[in-house]
């Protein structure tokens, strides 16, 4: 029994430079796409992570009101605060890390956000937080309004409650403790 060599042609000088570039471009974009996921820090010193980008370009600010959900532990892993729901608030109405931290995010957002003590309670003990935490939140962005919208919707829906005779003592409404008509 014989074996026949099959002879490999030499593969080409141009060939090999595009498969190292294929390689370098591949490595490259590798990298860039880890570095998404990394953590980032503001010139406050407020570390992020951004989880899942939002949509849309608008940023909440200190005049609108979030609706989010949020939950809140210690670098131990000690769970202290958590929403039951989607909660409003609004950024001037936080410590001052976290209200860093939603003007950053867009509608949709998720964030993890490391909040040193001086961007949270500082040296003053917080509940269950003791002095100088740092604070570790999870944040998602549902959506955010102007505040003077929300009021301006909420001032409506009072009106129109009052004029379907919802609310007690709203004209055509039925005096407390007087029997239905």
């Amino acid at each position: 029994m014989s074996i026949t060599a099959v002879p490999i042609p030499p593969t080409k000088r141009g060939v090999l430079y595009l498969l190292w570039a294929g390689i370098v471009l591949a490595v490259l974009g590798g990298v860039a796409l880890a570095s998404m996921g990394a953590a980032r820090v503001t010139a406050s010193g407020l570390r992020y992570q951004v989880i899942r980008p939002g949509t849309g370009t608008p940023h909440p600010t200190d005049a609108d009101i979030v609706l989010l959900n949020y939950e809140g532990r210690l670098t131990d892993g000690t769970l202290f605060d958590k929403s039951q729901q989607p909660t409003p608030m609004s950024p001037k109405q936080v410590v001052k890390g976290f209200g860093e931290a939603l003007k950053l995010m867009s509608k949709g957002a998720k964030y993890r956000v490391w909040i040193k003590p001086e961007l949270g309670y500082g040296d003053k003990p917080a509940g269950p937080i003791p002095p100088n935490s740092t604070l570790v939140f999870d944040i998602e962005v549902i959506d955010f309004l102007p505040e003077s919208v929300l009021r301006e919707r909420m001032q409506q829906q009072m009106l129109m409650q009052q004029m379907q005779g919802g609310a007690p003592g709203a004209p055509g409404a039925p005096a407390p403790g007087a029997p239905p008509r």
